[in-house]
């Protein structure tokens, strides 16, 4: 079984093992062709961003990083600025053959909270090789909102692979041309890519800008908080907006893209030479995604933008990220908006789902 493995793969590997959890896990983690990781009830404020490296556990170095540990069972805020380490109530026990990537949730990317997962003996972040066994962890460190959270909490999810997944150019264009994944014309070029949108079809609103000095978030309140608290409007009638080097947007993708039930995607830089910025951080999208909204053209994707060292003017249309098509092993048993609570099916520009219109 090549592709990338979906949710009754998951069930079987959870039933083997392979997943396992100091927690049962339950139904809701598992999505189309990803498992949603959870908050264990122990925070560590740690003084920087570390990797274990070759042949380290992570508790070894947690010994010569940690500030102090905080106790997440009646809720505890991580602060704006601070870097968390969280053990996560999973582990795994990778079979040969197959591999696992890490990535921030929708909402958790959308709220400017960078997280990644390390591991044992680990060099990358979000990235675990076959055969690997033993504990995950994640590094927490929100940059524009400090946040309250509570064990179980899931702020990452986590695919698994088998074999290369990944569809070439000539495979995507065909894929294309059978069922086609983006409104308007596709530009493929290592993957399908995307541009921003900076003149809507009605109005003046292109974005949002996350305001400097805020109130914390409680992850587990939904639609809770008026959004003019936490974030400034960006309007612009010449499609052309300047971003502020620090500063943390939400913008939206040009095009309204459609990942087709057998596949899945991952979104990806451009390239670092077309501006100084970062376009996102929550990557995955699950089958079906867009396949099924209102219309049936597809959903558009949130941008989130980071802006680095020099103001950059962006300009409508400019082309800023681009999706990975991957083939799943299997069709999933559920997709993406059918069946399944899917909160950013057939979105346009959108908050994460804590905010509220005010």
């Amino acid at each position: 079984m090549q592709g990338v493995l979906p949710d009754s793969a998951l069930r079987a590997m959870i039933l083997r093992g392979e997943i396992a959890a100091s927690a049962p896990v339950i139904d809701a983690q598992v999505q189309p062709a990803s498992l949603d990781l959870r908050l264990g009830p122990v925070a560590y404020r740690i003084r920087a961003s570390f990797l274990a490296g070759p042949n380290e556990r992570v508790e070894a170095k947690l010994a010569a990083f940690e500030m102090h540990r905080m106790d997440l069972t009646e809720g505890a805020v991580l602060e704006k600025g601070c870097v968390y380490l969280v053990p996560l109530m999973e582990r795994l026990a990778l079979p040969a053959g197959l591999t696992a990537v890490s990535n921030a949730k929708s909402s958790t990317g959308r709220l400017d909270l960078l997280t990644r997962v390390i591991t044992d003996g680990g060099t990358e972040f979000d990235r675990i090789p076959e055969g690997y066994a033993g504990p995950l962890y994640a590094e927490i460190c929100p940059r524009s909102f400090s946040v309250l959270v509570r064990p179980g909490m899931r702020l990452n999810q986590i695919r698994f692979r088998a074999g290369d997944a990944a569809l070439s150019d000539p495979e995507l264009k065909l894929l294309h041309a059978a069922e086609p994944l983006v409104s308007g014309e596709a530009v493929i070029d290592h993957g399908l890519g995307f541009s921003v949108d900076l003149r809507p079809e009605t109005g003046d609103l292109v974005g949002y800008r996350a305001k400097p000095h805020t109130g914390v978030i409680d992850l587990d309140r939904i639609a809770h908080y008026p959004a003019s608290d936490f974030w400034e409007e960006i309007r612009t009638r010449d499609g052309r907006i300047i971003l502020d080097p620090g500063a943390f947007y939400i913008l939206v993708s040009r095009e309204a893209v459609v990942i087709p039930p057998d596949f899945a995607a991952e979104m990806a830089p451009y390239l670092a030479m077309v501006g100084e910025f970062r376009v996102h951080y929550a990557g995955f999208f699950d089958p079906g995604f867009g396949h099924g909204a209102a219309g049936g053209e597809g959903s558009k994707g949130v941008l989130e933008v980071r802006c680095h060292e020099a103001p950059f003017v962006l300009e409508h249309g400019q082309v800023v990220g681009r999706l990975v098509y991957e083939r799943m092993a299997e069709r999933p048993e559920r997709l993406y908006g059918t069946g399944i609570a899917s909160n950013y099916q057939g979105q346009g520009l959108k908050l994460a789902k804590h905010f509220r219109n005010g």
